[in-house]
């Protein structure tokens, strides 16, 4: 019987392990391509940071404010995915099994893992901009 069911499941399984490992890869590649679009920002910001550490900001605010981009472009991807989401889920119903189409779980849970990978991809270039020398940064321009 247990020879049955493995058979029977085996196409759902290949496609759920198929799609876990491709949103593995997406995400991976969102965490890559924030950290680079994050590095690039505050390379070309690297005067701008400079003098405001030389006015006096502290690098917890310098870091709260790459967070804070990083933050909102998180914002901006979220509501975006959200709605295309929540305008194809009958296309995607199809793909589910034994889960609902607008599983509150999967909805609350995949943001908060975005929100993650977001910090984690924009602590590097925070570090980074708040250990800015202000006259090194000040020359550079």
């Amino acid at each position: 019987m247990s020879e049955l069911v493995s058979s029977v499941t085996a196409r759902r399984r290949f496609q759920t392990t198929l799609l876990t490992l491709f949103s593995l890869a997406a995400t991976l590649l969102a965490m890559v391509g924030l950290y680079g679009l994050m590095a690039y920002s505050v390379r070309q910001r690297t005067g701008e940071i400079g003098i405001r550490v030389a006015l006096g900001s502290s690098k917890g605010r310098v870091m709260q404010l790459i967070l804070r981009e990083g933050l909102r472009l998180f914002g901006i991807g979220l509501l975006i995915g959200l709605a295309v989401t929540l305008l194809s889920t009958r296309l995607l119903t199809g793909f589910l099994y034994g889960v609902p189409a607008l599983d509150p779980v999967t909805f609350a849970l995949v943001p908060v893992l975005l929100l993650a990978a977001t910090i984690v991809a924009c602590l590097i270039p925070s570090f980074r901009a708040a250990a800015i020398d202000p006259i090194e940064a000040l020359r550079h321009e």
